[in-house]
């Protein structure tokens, strides 16, 4: 069986996760966003930056050590559990203290016991890490699956009925916690491996040479990606800090589904074939191109509908997030595109030139930023955009050096998709102004189908190979 192949029957078991997941995630948003306020959603954003950093933190990269070593043994998974379970303690304790200062930073006195309430599941979470790194190091999604799903069902159960009781904020702080402690509980008591008494030195240090570097990385990565929550939070309010954050969710929605599913999959494939330079080169561009040909037209649809979009979904108080969505877009189209080429960089084991990238880029990233603030909120976004852009080519060009698979040939690859996505915008935009009077779900549902009928002919009549790949794995063949 290909390698691509393999990928593709791996994610059977992670799409049932993460596209069942999504399902139940996505009608629990839409059911708390019309119970609790932007304001209170808001709340959770202004903290997201310090809750994702901790989590970086105590799991210091040693995780994806692990998943990309070729022998590992009891004194490894040993050596990372009492690793990442001091961490998250520490981490915690940090965040405990820092909670008023976050409060008063944001000028919102409540973040104090919001912060050191959320910040337990960094705790919660470390018990689990290394028996779900186990799970992902031996392609055991089913049971992945089987664990999360009635995680998901409970904590949703949990959030909503608190959000009905009118517990606001609270019932996202106690589904989070939920989620986390029965995915942990079930992946200790159903795992047949359990921690020893050992941590070694030397193992530790092998990790840890490799992790530290992808973990000031994902720092990093995390700081620049919440600084846009930081800035709204400081200088706008909690309520737009809401509204970026519903837009940046649905953004990350149709990513999440098909991206997020098959980088699982493909960083433990790819790491069995980091020495075979050409078929590890035709797998990632198979599968790239396969994630961009599903997501591109996905993104298209949503943005170009999104006012009715909104307004069907979660009423009118949440119209803001509008144009907020629209232009961010982009960026959720070129997210598996960054994803798979940091990969490259991953599974080849050049931790030390992915740092020194992310250091360059952020540090870009913070310049665009901070002339794009002095032109307002929106400017912010655009920024966003550029910075996405500028990136693009930055990974491209590292990581196709290392597969023989240049920028311009990545290029030249993916902008038919880009043709075809903006020739599926223009159909869709015609139909829905020609719907603009009609109900909003007859808008969703028409116009963006009527675009994907042309996206998929002119596809088709260029005999695209992704559009092919897709139909060959329909019939088996």
């Amino acid at each position: 069986m290909s390698l691509t192949r393999t990928a593709i029957s791996g994610m059977a078991w992670t799409y049932s996760q993460q596209f069942g997941g999504q399902i139940i995630s996505f009608v629990v948003s839409v059911v708390l966003a019309r119970l609790i306020l932007p304001t209170e959603y808001g709340l959770i954003g202004m903290i997201s930056i310090f809750m994702g950093i901790g989590t970086a933190l105590f799991d210091g990269g040693l995780t994806s050590s692990l998943i990309r070593s070729k022998d590992v043994s009891e004194d490894d998974y040993s050596t990372v559990f009492y690793f990442n379970l001091f961490g998250s303690l520490i981490i915690y304790l940090i965040l405990y203290i820092l909670a008023p200062f976050i409060a008063e930073f944001y000028n919102q006195s409540t973040l104090t016991n919001i912060t050191r309430i959320y910040g337990l599941t960094f705790i919660v979470a470390a018990f689990g890490t290394v028996q779900n790194t186990i799970l992902t190091r031996n392609l055991m999604f089913k049971k992945q699956a089987i664990i999360a799903l009635p995680a998901l069902i409970l904590s949703s159960a949990t959030g909503l009925v608190m959000a009905y009781m009118n517990f606001g904020v609270w019932s996202l702080i106690a589904s989070a916690l939920v989620n986390t402690l029965v995915i942990s509980s079930c992946l200790w008591f159903s795992s047949s491996w359990y921690p020893k008494l050992i941590f070694s030195k030397i193992k530790f240090k092998e990790h840890f040479h490799y992790g530290y570097k992808i973990t000031v990385s994902s720092v990093m990565d995390i700081m620049f990606t919440n600084m846009y929550q930081i800035i709204i939070g400081r200088f706008y309010s909690a309520a737009q800090v809401g509204f970026y954050t519903r837009a940046n969710s649905l953004m990350m929605l149709p990513v999440a589904n098909v991206s997020s599913a098959l980088n699982k999959v493909v960083f433990p494939l790819f790491s069995k074939v980091q020495d075979d330079t050409d078929r590890f080169r035709n797998a990632y561009k198979e599968i790239m191109l396969l994630v961009l040909f599903i997501i591109t037209p996905i993104m298209v649809g949503m943005c170009v509908v999104a006012q009715p979009l909104i307004l069907l979904l979660f009423t009118k108080k949440w119209l803001p997030v509008v144009p907020i969505f629209q232009i961010i877009c982009f960026t959720g189209i070129l997210y598996p595109i960054h994803s798979y080429n940091l990969i490259v960089l991953q599974v080849k084991g050049r931790s030390d030139l992915f740092l020194k990238l992310e250091v360059f880029k952020k540090l870009l990233g913070m310049l665009i930023l901070v002339i794009s603030f002095f032109y307002g909120f929106y400017a912010l976004l655009i920024g966003q955009v550029i910075f996405s852009l500028l990136a693009l080519f930055i990974n491209t060009h590292y990581a196709g050096r290392m597969l023989n698979y240049k920028t311009y040939k990545q290029l030249a690859d993916i902008l038919p998709i880009f043709a075809f996505g903006i020739l599926m915008a223009s159909i869709t935009y015609i139909v829905d102004n020609m719907l603009h009077m009609q109900a909003n779900f007859l808008r969703i549902f028409i116009a963006p189908l009527c675009g994907l009928i042309g996206y998929l002919c002119i596809a088709w009549l260029v005999k695209f190979q992704s559009l092919t790949y897709i139909k060959n794995l329909m019939l088996k063949r």
